[in-house]
């Protein structure tokens, strides 16, 4: 029951933190530096819990030496899906920039599973988990897709728009970083197992993926530009960095625990939660947009999906 409720927690915590992102962008006018700052704070945090358990803050070089290649990229990985949502949202718009990495996530984490892949435990795809996840994939479109679609409906009527191969194109770049995010889930799960360090492993995927951000903005936008004074920052601005390292550190915990399939699909199950609550409160100053009964429909899906994955 433990590993649920972390994996619903950190997944409540995830909409969030992009509220929060989304804020610091604001003020430094660049989501790269917005990243960066976001993770250098939470790498710094990590290093802190890291250093309360006594522990050292990275491996030897005899232990990395040892290693495959692969187990160092979880913090990469999770660069290149936060820079993907950055690029495809003003492609795709909202509503399929959720849609196409959700697809990508439960796609990898039942291919993991199945196969053992990151020398994870093997947990074969049987029909029920098949289901469950079908059941998951429908609740995210009924409580993300549908909604905006009869929103547009009723806003331009029955037009509709024909989809070029260029859109296609993003919409599988988009599945792509999906299946990214749950590898990094599955590679930093397996880090912690070898290290025998969950805080550990969180650590040098943030400190990894703050290394690739800060070239990242050394090559594209090395100038940054104060969009507003300091009278107008607000202090949960810096917290959403922290907020994504308890996203990591829960996941390379819950990899390990109930599988990488089931850990995508029960943080999900909280990211949609949360935004649900984001929408309904208009928490952090976004626009409030009340909840309608389709979209508790959905996430109703979604947890009969997620029983069906764990239960049956």
């Amino acid at each position: 029951m433990l590993p649920i409720v972390i994996g619903l927690v950190i997944g409540f915590g995830l909409p969030i933190q992009t509220s929060i992102n989304s804020r610091l962008k604001e003020a430094f006018g660049s989501p790269f530096w917005s990243s960066l700052i976001s993770f250098a704070i939470g790498t710094v945090g990590l290093a802190a819990v890291v250093l309360l358990h006594r522990q050292s803050l990275f491996p030897t070089v005899t232990t990395i030496s040892s290693l495959p290649w692969w187990i160092w990229l979880g913090g990469l990985f999770g660069v290149i899906y936060l820079t993907s949502n950055i690029l495809l949202f003003p492609q795709l718009g909202a509503v399929q920039t959720v849609i196409f990495p959700v697809l990508g996530q439960i796609l990898m984490g039942l291919l993991i599973d199945n196969g053992g892949w990151f020398q994870t435990a093997q947990n074969p795809v049987t029909a029920m988990r098949a289901i469950g996840a079908l059941l998951v994939i429908a609740g995210v479109l009924v409580t993300v897709a549908l909604p905006a679609y009869f929103a547009r409906r009723e806003e331009f009527g029955n037009t509709t728009q024909k989809s070029s191969v260029g859109l296609w194109l993003w919409r599988g770049w988009g599945v792509i970083a999906g299946m990214l995010s749950a590898s990094q889930t599955a590679v930093n799960g397996r880090l912690g197992v070898v290290l025998g360090s969950a805080q550990q492993a969180a650590l040098i995927s943030f400190a990894m993926g703050t290394v690739a951000l800060l070239l990242i903005v050394v090559i594209l936008h090395p100038q940054i530009t104060f969009k507003e004074t300091r009278r107008d920052h607000r202090w949960w601005m810096w917290i959403g960095g922290l907020i994504g390292a308890c996203f990591v550190l829960g996941n390379a915990y819950l990899a390990p625990t109930i599988g990488t399939g089931l850990a995508v699909v029960i943080v999900l199950l909280g990211l949609m939660a949360g935004s649900l609550a984001i929408d309904q409160f208009g928490w952090l100053g976004a626009k409030r947009n009340p909840v309608s009964g389709l979209q508790l429909i959905g996430l109703a899906v979604m947890i009969l999906g997620v029983a069906c994955i764990r239960l049956l």
